[in-house]
């Protein structure tokens, strides 16, 4: 079988490590029974919980609330042919603690969007995995 130093799987640490350095990642969720996906800013918790941000009247968060989704981010650097993808599982749920709400709306993401009355919606980090690609300029 051909070995490729190339590509790695990630473990649950490092995989945390580089979500945390991009500010946009993308949902992927299920709308009207089709797959749909949808970039949006986020942030992490200190448990490593994604935290998003948005309005309470959003399709997304109504689509979302309380089932199982998928947020994934990446960083990538054609030249190179090299980058990195994350994809944490879990169950997405508004965030409804009062004091909870306080503490994110002040330490949490903040929309990229005006919202008024924003909730932020936290997706339980079940599963992480994680892939690096460390590619070369490309020979042709």
């Amino acid at each position: 079988m051909f070995q490729n130093d190339a590509f790695r799987a990630l473990d649950r640490q490092e995989s945390l490590r580089l979500l945390a350095k991009v500010p946009v990642g993308r949902v992927v969720y299920t709308r009207q029974a089709l797959p749909a996906v949808l970039p949006i800013n986020f942030s992490l918790d200190t448990d490593a919980s994604v935290l998003l941000c948005s309005s309470p009247d959003s399709d997304l968060v109504r689509a979302i609330d309380g089932v199982v989704v998928a947020f994934e981010a990446d960083e990538f650097d054609a030249a190179t042919r090299s980058g990195w993808s994350v994809v944490v599982t879990g169950r997405a749920t508004v965030v409804t603690d009062p004091a909870e709400h306080e503490r994110l709306s002040q330490a949490g993401p903040t929309s990229w969007m005006p919202l008024r009355d924003p909730v932020v919606v936290r997706i339980e980090s079940e599963m992480v995995t994680g892939r690096e690609l460390r590619g070369t300029r490309g020979t042709q």
